[in-house]
């Protein structure tokens, strides 16, 4: 081989070895600026929660994993940061630097998402939180100014009951445990009285009287207990029960420019249809683990019967428009832009 031949190549080896050595330089560089950080995550679902398995556990090794250990995720469960309506409050004032919040604890504040609680508007966990997430995005940025969105997903619920309930008049003078606030306004628009209290408080007011049924997802019903104490479960998709994972802004400002990328691509549409699907799903397996259990009725509806409750729950969607337009918002154009998202993602 030529003289010059093998100087070129050696040169081109050369050129390599160094872009490569640059390379190295830059990815270390870039690592070194992320510093350890600790991610202190709060919920109020108890530790053994189906969603701590699918959803929190699943998230908080894969946020480590790709952030090479620079994040370390510290789950809180079962209330131990705060009371479960006072975790988007933990987030937005850095006692969590990330929480799992029901804005539907908290009725009214949040106009604009409550447009997903209401009932019937979709009954398909997985897609249906890719939806949510997707429509929510650019309302979170006025809605949820004091905290970073997340993202946002929903599973499905229905009604659990003393007795078999099958007709909407059956609601007055009850006592009912709603699930959010659009579940509330829908009790007391049917003549019943609510009883509020979180998830892991409503086994005890059931059991002792305060409640005479609840609405709530199906494995649910049987993690919290609440199975013990209500015989009767209503085989409807009756509301979609919305949830939001947020970050404190502050916690996130001070990440490298790594750690930024790994928390961006964690907290997008994708992982909202991922941890809606995995937990919706598991919830849902719950109406034949009920179904099998001994003293369980499952409460057929009728289309008829099903055609009383789509009537009866027609006026929360006009509350719900009038509460957006005191807000100041087009409630014609932020519905209509959640069905579509509903309809293009098959969620109905």
């Amino acid at each position: 081989m030529p003289r010059t031949n093998i100087q070129k190549r050696f040169k081109l080896r050369g050129c390599a070895i160094a872009l490569g050595a640059a390379c190295m330089a830059l990815a270390t560089q870039v690592q070194a600026q992320d510093k350890p950080v600790e991610l202190r995550f709060g919920h109020w679902l108890p530790a053994s929660h189906s969603l701590s398995k699918t959803g929190f556990e699943p998230w908080a090794k894969s946020v480590e994993a790709a952030s090479q250990g620079t994040i370390k995720v510290t789950l809180y469960p079962a209330q131990q940061l705060g009371k479960a309506p006072d975790h988007y409050d933990m987030a937005r004032d850095g006692i969590a630097d990330m929480a799992w919040v029901s804005p539907g604890y908290q009725a009214g504040r949040f106009p604009a998402f409550a447009a997903a609680e209401l009932p019937f508007i979709s009954g398909k966990p997985g897609p249906g939180s890719a939806a949510l997430d997707a429509w929510y995005r650019k309302y979170a940025e006025n809605e949820m100014k004091g905290v970073k969105l997340c993202f946002a997903h929903q599973h499905i619920g229905t009604l659990h009951s003393k007795k078999p309930i099958t007709d909407p008049s059956q609601i007055r003078g009850m006592k009912i445990r709603p699930a959010n606030g659009t579940v509330a306004s829908f009790v007391t628009h049917l003549g019943g009285t609510n009883v509020n209290v979180s998830a892991p408080e409503s086994r005890d007011a059931l059991e002792k009287g305060i409640a005479d049924a609840i609405t709530f997802p199906w494995d649910s019903t049987i993690s919290f207990g609440v199975d013990k104490a209500v015989k009767f479960h209503n085989d409807m998709r009756l509301y979609p029960a919305t949830f939001v994972w947020i970050m404190n802004p502050a916690w996130y400002a001070k990440l490298g420019p790594t750690q930024k990328k790994v928390i961006d691509s964690h907290c997008n549409t994708e992982w909202a249809g991922k941890v809606g699907a995995a937990w919706g799903d598991f919830e849902d397996s719950g109406q034949a683990k009920l179904e099998k259990s001994p003293g369980h009725t499952i409460v057929k509806l009728t289309p008829e019967q099903m055609g009383a409750w789509h009537k009866a729950a027609q006026p929360l969607y006009t509350r719900w428009a009038q509460d957006v337009a005191r807000a100041g918002g087009n409630a014609d154009q932020i519905l209509g832009e959640l069905k579509r998202e509903i309809e293009t993602r098959k969620a109905n």
